[in-house]
């Protein structure tokens, strides 16, 4: 197929080191390719020398004739007084859409979307619905290719899905910078990875992030297997040379520029292969007290809108709590509830006595005119953690900036970089309980990983907001589900609240998502692929698999429980199923290497496999 963008040998540098180099790209007609990246790798640089916004410093950019772009950028701002309406057609206008086919666009696009009053203000709107207006002003143009920079941030579950949603049935090309793990294995259809560690800086794999992660194993443990036979090369021609060999002979000669050669080589592979990861490392009290904070009959009410009633909860040592639900849905004022920050409606909260609260915002602000060293200690040249005095340079080391970046301002970094600054501060303050509103918004996946362990082995309270399902599903321990029209469920993962609001549509019980804001997420859901990964690091699983609709696969210690009522629904090769389990009518297939493939019918159930085994089946 011929290709809309074919670039060649592009460079480009802000200051001494490069962010790539002699980097190819292509993109051809329906490609969904998702391009990550170590935070300051160069991907949003990428993007933009993409759609010609900015020059790359060496190479060349070739694009078919009157390809039409549509760049949706990593934060979503709007003209102060647009409202929705206006900022489409502003989207309308620029990409010089015909008059008669503007209102159908408009009236199908934000409806999909979930849109309902179209002449509320841009300032009104939530994170989340911003963000959502900002794809559907790109999604209005009609491009050849959208380009989108980090476009799961600030949206909420229900968001995400519509927007997997469109990828997957769309017509144009896409190019998106995500972190998010879940929606880069349901979308992609080819990943590229901007990284120092490869040797060409940059790794190319067709096929969806869990066929990326194999061949980024393939292609390490090759290139580590090369680095140790280089090595021990390296050391025989050492010893030779440390002889004193005479150069004189033609062979002799050759030998000694052959070793001068491979010395360089290894130190060349050394300095590549050299990576350094970020140390985040909450700190609990001492603290016995077992139970923390408890809610008893908890409502908040804003105007005649009730967020939540009568809630009864109690957050206990080691808990570790997801908050999910719809953008407006509650989660941030529930947060800051329990931090004392404002007061219920109705109800009490109780909290032991001398606890300790700390909260990440998502919304907090560094000023961007601060340098890193102020930002990071901002009375001294060090900081105090865990009773140890720390020099500034050392703990901007442990968050992965070197020490000439501490003069910098604030300003100059990345979405991740700041957000590396705000967990630097975070982790200097012992804490009995941690809210977390957002913590992955920016983050890159090494560093979301390393997140990710740090809060299993922190042993106080953890009450978490985050828009990464696969980080809810790894370190939360229950999950409390808020719809924003006052109901409030507990639930053992989140797997069990996607069902259960997907029973709620089922049945027709209003709710946000149906109501008046929300995309249909049954459909999104039945048309996503499950991912059927491991987790990086993992290594064999234990235990039955649960696949549920949620799109994710989860490797349980515990069997699921049998189901009954669904023995005449469906067919399926029966050398794969536990016996006596019952299967929902669904179209599907799982291969040999427990990669999926799509739902083509939505399952309200979870369903219990044996590991390892190739399963076929149709309705």
């Amino acid at each position: 197929m011929a290709p809309i963008i074919s670039a060649q040998g592009l460079s480009k540098r802000y200051g001494v080191a490069p962010l790539f180099q002699n980097i190819p790209f292509t993109v051809s007609e329906g490609d969904r390719t998702g391009l990550i990246g170590p935070n300051g790798s160069g991907k949003s640089t990428l993007l933009e020398i993409l759609c010609e916004r900015i020059k790359p410093d060496s190479g060349n950019v070739a694009m078919r004739k009157r390809t039409r772009f549509s760049y949706v950028q990593q934060i979503s701002e709007f003209t102060p007084g647009e409202t929705i309406r206006s900022a489409i057609e502003s989207a309308l206008e620029e990409a010089a859409v015909p008059d008669g086919e503007r209102q159908s666009r408009i009236a199908e696009t934000l409806g999909r979307a979930g849109f309902t009053d179209l002449e509320t203000h841009t300032a009104a709107l939530s994170g989340g619905w911003r963000k959502r207006l900002a794809i559907c002003a790109g999604l209005v143009q009609a491009p050849d290719v959208l380009l989108l920079d980090e476009p799961t941030n600030h949206l909420d579950l229900a968001g995400i899905e519509w927007l997997e949603t469109v990828l997957q049935d769309a017509a144009f090309a896409c190019i998106v910078v995500s972190h998010d793990r879940y929606f880069l294995e349901n979308v992609a259809s080819e990943v590229v990875e901007l990284n120092r560690i490869y040797e060409d800086g940059y790794l190319h794999v067709q096929g969806n992030y869990s066929r990326f992660l194999e061949a980024k194993e393939e292609y390490l443990h090759a290139q580590g297997q090369r680095q140790d036979a280089l090595a021990n090369r390296v050391h025989t021609e050492m010893e030779w040379l440390r002889r004193g060999p005479k150069a004189r002979a033609t062979k002799a000669k050759a030998r000694i520029d052959k070793a001068h050669g491979m010395i360089s080589e290894l130190a060349a592979l050394n300095a590549r292969t050299q990576t350094s990861t970020a140390k985040i490392d909450f700190s609990a009290t001492s603290r016995q007290t077992k139970r923390l904070i408890e809610l008893t009959g908890v409502t908040y009410t804003i105007g005649n809108r009730t967020l939540f009633e009568d809630i009864d909860f109690a957050i206990t040592s080691g808990m570790r709590v997801g908050l999910v639900g719809p953008n407006g849905g509650g989660k941030t004022t529930l947060l800051r509830l329990l931090g004392g920050d404002i007061q219920p409606t109705a109800g009490e909260i109780r909290r032991a006595d001398s606890l300790r609260i700390v909260s990440f915002d998502q919304n907090c602000e560094i000023d961007p005119d601060l340098t890193l060293r102020r930002a990071l200690a901002p009375d001294s040249d060090s900081v105090i953690y865990q009773e140890q005095v720390i020099h500034v340079a050392s703990w901007a080391a442990r968050f992965l900036f070197a020490s000439e970046d501490l003069n910098q301002p604030v300003g100059r970094l990345s979405g991740g970089e700041r957000a590396r600054v705000l967990i630097a501060r975070l982790v200097l303050q012992p804490a009995d309980v941690l809210l977390l509103d957002e913590p992955t918004n920016d983050l890159d996946i090494p560093t979301l990983e390393i997140l990710e362990e740090s809060l299993l082995e922190y042993r106080g309270a953890l009450v978490l907001v985050t828009h990464d399902r696969y980080m809810l599903d790894r370190v939360s321990t229950v999950v409390l589900g808020l719809n924003g029209l006052g109901e409030t469920e507990r639930f053992a993962d989140f797997a069990q609240w996607n069902d259960w609001q997907g029973s709620r549509e089922m049945k027709g019980t209003p709710n946000v998502a149906s109501r008046d804001q929300r995309s249909k997420t049954l459909r999104a859901r039945a048309s996503a692929s499950i991912f059927g990964t491991l987790a990086p690091n993992s290594r064999r699983p234990r235990g039955p698999l649960i696949v549920s609709t949620n799109g994710g696969l989860n490797w349980k210690r515990k069997r699921a429980k049998p189901f009954e009522g669904w023995h005449d629904r469906a067919s399926l090769a029966t050398s794969g199923l536990d016996p006596g389990v019952p299967l929902p009518n669904c179209a599907w297939r799982l291969g040999p290497n427990l990669h999926a493939t799509k739902w083509l019918f939505c399952c309200p159930f979870p369903i219990t496999v044996r590991p390892g085994k190739a399963l076929t089946g149709t309705s």
